[in-house]
């Protein structure tokens, strides 16, 4: 067998062993970002229903602070340094930021009817099916798409800032349909990168794991903030 031919051999290898990769990957990616959803809800239910801890959020600023910082420590590293990771643990604090977000987000329960937060969790569900499809299968690179949208998101944060002070209704409505609008397409955007990515991946190990939970994390982001979004503009509140 000649040069060229144990090319051929072995390039043959790679392209199997890269569409074995593929759909590994891909199934990776969302059972992460299901069970971070599932420990997310759970969580939330269980702080709202239990008094001393929701009691212990309420009244200790310190506290419910510190789970946001931590939130933002957790993200920042995972995304930062996600290479000098193991995979273990990657996932060990994917799961812990899923916990964390759950404690802060157990406020919902108090602030919106049961009913309403079920409808919305399952309109936020239906939507992001939706558009997570659209990005996967359409053809249309939606790169520049995803860096409008990133500056538009940026721009979000730092008016939801200002508003904290200026306390203007209208605004706080704008900047809902705004995010709703900026998180349907964040979630076409982070689909067709995430495949887009996975397609190169060589195999399904470590390193690529990795990059699947990434994966997993930015589409988790995109549905909390969906949700959120959502829930503010048609959930019910409570009396």
């Amino acid at each position: 067998m000649d040069y060229e031919e144990i090319t051929n051999v072995v390039t043959r290898e790679q392209e199997l062993e890269m569409s074995a990769a593929f759909p590994v990957l891909m199934r990776k990616v969302y059972l992460w970002m299901t069970l971070a959803l599932v420990i997310t809800g759970f969580t939330a239910y269980y702080v709202a229903h239990n008094e001393t801890l929701l009691t212990a959020l309420v009244t200790n600023q310190i506290l419910l602070w510190g789970l946001v910082i931590g939130e933002l420590v957790l993200v920042f590293v995972l995304s930062a340094a996600i290479n000098k990771l193991s995979l273990t643990m990657a996932t060990l604090m994917f799961v812990l930021y899923s916990l964390l977000n759950g404690a802060t987000m157990s406020f919902i329960f108090l602030i919106y009817t049961y009913s309403s937060i079920t409808n919305v969790f399952f309109i936020t569900a239906a939507t992001f099916a939706a558009m997570a499809a659209f990005g996967y299968f359409t053809k249309t690179d939606l790169t520049s798409m995803g860096k409008i949208l990133m500056m538009a998101l940026i721009g979000i944060i730092i008016a939801t800032i200002v508003n904290i002070f200026t306390k203007s209704e209208g605004l706080a409505m704008i900047l809902n349909y705004l995010g709703v609008l900026v998180f349907v397409g964040l979630t076409a955007y982070d689909s067709q990168k995430i495949k887009q990515m996975m397609l190169t991946a060589t195999d399904a190990g470590e390193g690529a794991q990795k990059m699947a939970l990434l994966g997993a994390l930015s589409l988790y982001l995109d549905f909390i903030n969906l949700f959120l979004y959502l829930l503010r503009l048609f959930g019910s509140r409570r009396d």
